[in-house]
């Protein structure tokens, strides 16, 4: 899949979150990466490893302060390699984008992995 048809599906999901969600995102970067440079290319890994779809860098909503300025802006990362090496169809790229942007989104509002398990 093209870099920017995957964008496109990034901006799609980030549409269908709910407004009042929408509302609350304040400086957020959503950038596209092709696989974290920690984990190297997804054909290196073995079947059995978990390859991470996106990640959430940044302080949570929960933690902000109105005493402390920004450093910068947080940022949300999907790794398009990554979850295209888990799908086989675009409808499911698709789908994975969606869950990961939730995901991602998940954390920025303060949710941790438990929470964000059934996403």
């Amino acid at each position: 899949m093209t870099r920017e048809r995957f964008r496109k599906l990034v901006a799609e999901a980030l549409d269908s979150l709910p407004q009042r969600f929408r509302e609350r995102i304040h400086n957020v970067a959503v950038v596209v990466e092709d696989y974290p440079a920690e984990q190297g290319p997804p054909e290196s890994f073995a079947e059995d490893q978990d390859l991470l779809m996106g990640i959430f860098d940044g302080v949570m909503e929960t933690e902000r302060s109105f005493f402390q300025p920004e450093a910068g802006p947080a940022r949300v990362v999907l790794y398009q390699r990554n979850i295209e090496a888990v799908c086989d169809t675009d409808d499911e790229v698709r789908e994975e984008v969606r869950l990961t942007v939730l995901h991602e989104f998940g954390h920025y509002f303060g949710m941790e992995e438990d929470q964000l398990e059934d996403v």
